[in-house]
């Protein structure tokens, strides 16, 4: 079941009932492109959190088995992808809850995690963002130059390529 921005925050909000420390929690790919209004909505919630924090959020998601899948990778990672540390202060607040601090990778972070898998949802991202916050090319360049990609090196570079050159 698809969860638009109103969802998301609800289960947020729901959730942030049974957190029992402050923690924060940064949205990453469909999840970051709903809250983002880049997307109407997402198929799963995907997030990555200090490692500290991922406990708290694991017990409480425990408690409330939402029933739609919530993926959780630690500490700037994302998918096949490892951000720079400075991904967290790099990334945007969305909301604040009574402990859930929410916030949303930067738009250039959003654009280098998508490149590893670069499926074709991964592409018209991509290109959204893009489009609506104007990034460059060196940009990206810079950026990805940074990210650490779990498996061959070569994949990675290759799908950067392609989107280099469709969309520059």
């Amino acid at each position: 079941m698809p969860l638009d921005k109103s969802r998301l925050f609800d289960f947020l909000e729901t959730l942030d009932e049974e957190i029992n420390k402050e923690i924060t929690v940064v949205a990453v790919g469909g999840t970051a492109m709903t809250l983002l209004d880049l997307k109407t909505s997402t198929i799963d919630i995907d997030f990555t959190i200090p490692s500290g924090d991922i406990p708290e959020f694991k017990a409480a998601l425990d408690s409330l088995q939402p029933g739609y899948k919530v993926d959780l990778w630690p500490d700037g990672c994302v998918f096949s992808q490892i951000l720079p540390d400075d991904y967290l202060g790099r990334s945007s607040k969305v909301k604040d809850f009574k402990r859930i601090h929410l916030r949303v990778l930067h738009p250039v972070d959003i654009v280098v995690t998508k490149i590893g898998r670069l499926e074709d949802r991964d592409i018209q991202d991509i290109e959204a963002c893009i489009r609506k916050f104007k990034i460059s090319k060196i940009e990206i360049e810079e950026r990805a130059a940074d990210v650490h990609y779990v498996g061959k090196d070569e994949n990675y570079i290759e799908n950067l390529k392609y989107v280099l050159w469709k969309f520059y």
